[in-house]
């Protein structure tokens, strides 16, 4: 048996929001070409469709319709046709006439996806009849169904080969973002070179702020002007004001607008926690702290903001060598809500083989 063994498969989601059990999928196409392995490794090439952590799923009892309630309540955040900087398209200078005829309206669902701590890349322990899903924010755009690709990697043990930490320049700015994978910065570059100098086939590179570093996160999304230096930005900086802005054509009295739209967020970002709070199965008394933290702190609280995200390094050319994979509009990416002493941010990047 090789160290380890990956599959690639092509998913097509049935309705906007799809939750798709991953391991169904790849023993109906495949088999089971995983079987001997204990744990799995799920990458997903997309920034509105991805995978939860094992940990709370298993919280959850690994049931759909408890992530399905749980995502729900992230979409009722970000409305969609919510007036997002994102979704003017006329804005969107790098799109061509015929690109923005097929570009789909989705702020809400990449403002869902780092909100709700989605990831792009999750590792689980490879248990038969234990359903491992992904979700799909965005299967669906004017009637069509997405294709979306996900990789599957089993392997026995991994081993740290190498960690190194990085010090990022970031702007004075209190809240901002950066594009990890520009080219300016020289990071990806940097990784590539490290998993070329290591000889890592199959692995992962996990990317985790240094516990120092505080009122910042990382996620894998698309790095696109509006979004990250607009919507995701006035998130940042005032949750409970761009819920009431976005989600203001919702409510039924215009009239109530803008001097109710405040009070109307702050009674919808409660009961959105209540409901995330039922279908955690959370106490009453841990509900309460949610809440004071929500409206205590926002920022910090607000987004379900990952400290660390993890990509896989794959020989999917099968030609021996091994290379970060990414979907094509993927970036890793650091956003901070507060200023960074120095102007730096500390990164701590572990890098692993699969053995």
């Amino acid at each position: 048996m090789s160290s380890s063994a990956q599959v690639t498969l092509e998913l097509t989601p049935q309705s906007p929001l799809d939750i798709i059990n991953v391991n169904e999928c790849v023993s109906n196409q495949f088999g089971d070409p995983l079987s001997d392995y204990s744990k799995t490794l799920y990458y997903s090439y997309h920034t509105t469709a991805g995978y939860f952590d094992q940990n709370l799923c298993a919280q959850l009892g690994h049931s759909s319709e408890a992530l399905r309630a749980l995502v729900l309540a992230f979409l009722r955040l970000f409305p969609p046709k919510g007036a997002y900087r994102h979704d003017q398209l006329h804005l969107r200078h790098e799109l061509n006439d015929e690109e923005r005829k097929q570009e789909p309206l989705n702020a809400h669902s990449h403002l869902a996806f780092i909100s709700s701590g989605l990831t792009n890349c999750a590792v689980y322990p490879n248990r038969t009849g234990i359903p491992v899903y992904f979700v799909d924010l965005d299967g669906i755009w004017k009637d069509v169904k997405r294709r979306r690709r996900t990789t599957v990697v089993g392997f026995n043990r991994e081993t740290v080969v190498d960690r190194k930490k990085l010090s990022i320049p970031v702007s004075s700015h209190p809240v901002d973002s950066v594009n990890l994978k520009d080219s300016r910065l020289g990071f990806s570059d940097w990784l590539e070179e490290l998993v070329d100098q290591l000889g890592i086939v199959t692995g992962r590179i996990d990317i985790a702020l240094a516990p120092e570093e505080q009122h910042a996160g990382l996620t894998v999304n698309e790095y696109e002007t509006l979004l990250m230096k607009h919507d995701l930005a006035e998130v940042l900086g005032n949750p409970l004001g761009f819920m009431a802005e976005k989600g203001k054509h919702l409510l039924g009295d215009p009239r109530a607008i803008p001097a109710k739209a405040m009070d109307y967020a702050k009674y919808d970002l409660v009961r959105v926690i209540n409901e995330v709070v039922d279908a955690l199965g959370l106490s009453n008394s841990v509900f309460e702290r949610m809440v004071n933290r929500f409206l205590a702190a926002p920022a910090g609280h607000f987004l379900g903001m990952k400290r660390s995200l993890s990509l896989l390094i794959s020989d999917e050319d099968g030609d021996g060598k091994g290379s970060i994979v990414e979907g094509a509009y993927q970036s890793p990416i650091l956003v901070q809500w507060e200023k960074a002493r120095a102007r730096t941010r500390q990164l701590e990047i572990t890098l692993v083989r699969f053995e």
